[in-house]
Formats: C-alpha cells, sequence, structure tokens
C-alpha cells in the first residue's frame, strides 16, 4: 500500500476475509513460511471442477491465479509501513486496504471469478 495511513500489518484483514467470505479460519504463523507455489502445483483439475459445479467464468487456473506472484507478495518477511505522503501531494482517490481487499473480493465474486 503506497498513500494509505501509517500501519504496522497484522493481516487482520486477511483473516477477517477467510472468515467471511471463505468462511474458514486462518492457521496463525508458526515461523514456518508455506509458499502457495507447491501447495497448487497439482490443483488444476480440482479448480477445473470447482469453476463447473459453481459456474465460475474461468475454469483454467493458471488463467485466473499465479501462486508464485502472490508468493513474492505476501511471502516477504518484511514489515509493510506506509504513510501518508500521497495524500499530501493530493492525491485523495483511496481506499482504507480492509476495505480495498473487501471490495475486490467482492467484484471477483460478482463477475463469477470465485465462488
Amino acid at each position: 500500500m503506497a498513500c494509505g495511513p501509517q500501519f504496522k500489518s497484522t493481516w487482520a484483514a486477511y483473516h477477517e476475509l477467510a472468515r467471511l467470505r471463505f468462511g474458514i479460519e486462518v492457521v496463525p504463523f508458526d515461523g514456518t513460511v508455506r509458499p502457495l507455489e507447491p501447495q497448487m502445483a497439482g490443483d488444476a483439475a480440482l479448480w477445473r471442477e470447482i469453476a463447473i459445479r459453481e459456474g465460475l467464468a474461468e475454469p483454467d487456473l493458471i488463467r485466473l491465479a499465479s501462486p508464485w506472484h502472490t508468493d513474492a507478495d505476501l511471502g516477504q518477511p518484511a514489515e509493510v509501513v506506509a504513510d501518508k505522503k500521497g495524500r499530501r501531494l493530493g492525491f485523495t482517490g483511496y481506499k482504507p486496504t480492509a476495505d480495498a481487499l473487501f471490495a475486490l473480493f467482492k467484484r471477483l465474486g460478482v463477475d463469477r471469478l470465485i465462488p
């Protein structure tokens, strides 16, 4: 997040998203890194089944998601700190991180890209 309020991410928004949107609880981080790429390596056929069953727009998992890219974005061993520089420079078109995240997943559902 480049232009939002200064914060130290605790990933609370991701936990809330998992619980409210998908009905799953997030496993607390125990120090073990669990990249998505190897976890999803054999999931193309399963996703195709889900996409067909749920009437989703994209049955090809590789066209829909890039696990290595998610790993690169979210797997960084650094805290995210952002400041208000953008707003000081006149940029006012922003949303708080949690709001943007929930809006994104709502849109993905409306567009039938996720169940």
